[in-house]
């Protein structure tokens, strides 16, 4: 039988809630102050914690902040007759675990008590499982135990033994960065790690940023500005977005990459290169190459040894690990005690295509770790992916209708391009959104949007 502690010093309503509670099959204790609330809590912990704000003798919040101390997973939900937005936001920054007001609706208090009595029941669940990150992760690692995965691994043990160009392909999200690194970490980590983004700074500046430019050399030039090829020293530059790089552009790395060494822009000295490059894009260069729209000699330059990131959908086996090292990230960011994901979520996860890839998990993860009341984060903490229940469709058929292969309203299979394309459409049919904000959710650049609109023919401000 689950006890709850009913602290308020109304004592028609102590009486009131008593009587529904243990109709309602609880065992219940009250308490008219602070006090004698917090006395009674020592002698006998209780599973849920009714809590007014206004006290004779000290007020709810030093009191929720003494039983979070006795018990940091206590669950308390606080009432109160003022409706001010002050007290809501601090009592729940406090730790409450809900925040109903007065009149007290019975409705609305039977589901806080449930859904804190399922969180209490999941936490003892998987009591003893919570590890310190450092014990079970450390920053950097890559989390993989599929076949994908291995074969990834393997590649960087190679690639590390060398200074060798390395091309990363992959769709957004899917941490090429990240295996950047690793390789770095594994080949020069006393070394400067430079990472750059070609479609993030304009091609004029651009140049500069790589390669460093002498006093004079333009308008604003007023110092030699060092390049960060030779920033990078013996260590790597990371060109991500490679495919962004304009054409002219293409042909001065190409010319680096040939010869080990360059010059700052407006200079005479030639500069030797010791650093390796490393290039990442989430485009089919070799397409792009047949297109012209990148050049062929450059592509086989970076592309000595290429390494292909799966999308998350190619590796489901990863998810729950992955799931596990995501939130002892977020536990130690946030400064949160999250310990999984509910066995139910899970499944949803597991049936879901994570267009965003790994970027999206982490991000989906992070926003219920922020606003979750209890240790296990279940349906209710992740209100975007569970939109489709709203309109009657529930995850799992929204999600089985995002596997492959994707079928057009004819039923025919849609090539990739068409596929993106209908993404495209549909995020701008919902309308309300800049293209900033279309960018992020797409997670592409603002040029490559641009390029998108283009090559589909789609006139932004119609749709």
């Amino acid at each position: 039988m689950a006890k709850i502690l009913v602290i308020d010093d109304d004592e028609s309503i102590c009486e009131t809630l008593e009587m529904y509670l243990t109709e309602e099959g609880y065992e219940v204790v009250t308490a008219n102050t602070g006090t004698t609330g917090l006395n009674r809590y020592v002698e006998g912990p209780t599973d849920v914690v009714i809590l007014d704000i206004r006290l004779p003798d000290i007020d709810g919040f030093t009191v929720l902040e003494d039983l979070r101390e006795e018990n940091e997973n206590v669950k308390v939900i606080m009432i109160t007759a003022h409706h001010d937005m002050d007290s809501t936001i601090k009592a729940m920054k406090g730790g409450a675990f809900d925040y109903i007001h007065k009149p007290v609706n019975v409705d609305e208090l039977d589901v806080a008590i449930k859904k804190a009595l399922k969180t209490n029941e999941m936490e003892k669940k998987i009591d003893g499982l919570l590890m310190e990150p450092s014990r079970r992760f450390k920053v950097g690692d890559i989390i993989g135990a599929g076949r994908l995965m291995r074969d990834i691994f393997k590649t960087i043990g190679v690639v590390s033994q060398s200074k060798t160009t390395v091309m990363i392909q992959g769709e957004s999200g899917t941490g090429k960065e990240l295996i950047a690194r690793v390789i770095h970490n594994n080949t020069s980590p006393d070394e400067p790690y430079i990472a750059i983004n070609c479609s993030a700074i304009v091609e004029t500046l651009l140049e500069s940023e790589l390669f460093g430019h002498e006093k004079g050399s333009f308008t604003g030039a007023f110092t030699r500005k060092l390049g960060k090829f030779e920033l990078a020293r013996q260590g790597t530059v990371f060109l991500d977005e490679i495919s962004e790089m304009s054409i002219n552009l293409q042909a001065k790395l190409l010319r680096v990459l040939q010869e080990m060494e360059f010059e700052r822009v407006g200079g005479k000295d030639r500069v030797p290169v010791h650093a390796r490059v490393i290039a990442a894009t989430n485009r089919d260069l070799k397409t792009l190459v047949d297109d012209g729209k990148f050049r062929e000699d450059l592509y086989y330059r970076l592309n000595i040894l290429s390494i292909r990131l799966p999308a998350l959908r190619e590796r489901r086996e990863d998810i729950a690990p992955l799931v596990d090292y995501l939130l002892a990230k977020i536990n130690v960011d946030l400064h949160k005690r999250i310990v999984s994901v509910s066995e139910e979520m899970m499944d949803v996860f597991m049936k879901y295509d994570w267009p965003g890839n790994v970027r999206e998990l982490e991000n989906l993860l992070v926003r219920a770790a922020v606003v979750a009341k209890g240790q296990v984060l279940g349906k209710g903490d992740f209100p975007e992916l569970l939109e489709g229940e709203k309109t009657g469709a529930g995850v799992g058929e929204k999600a089985e209708k995002m596997k492959l292969p994707y079928r057009d309203s004819s039923g025919r299979i849609m090539t990739l391009d068409g596929l993106e394309e209908d993404q495209i459409r549909r995020i701008l049919a919902d309308g309300g959104r800049n293209k900033g904000e279309i960018c992020e959710s797409l997670g592409i650049s603002r040029p490559t949007f641009e390029r998108k609109l283009e090559k589909y023919g789609i006139n932004f401000e119609k749709e």
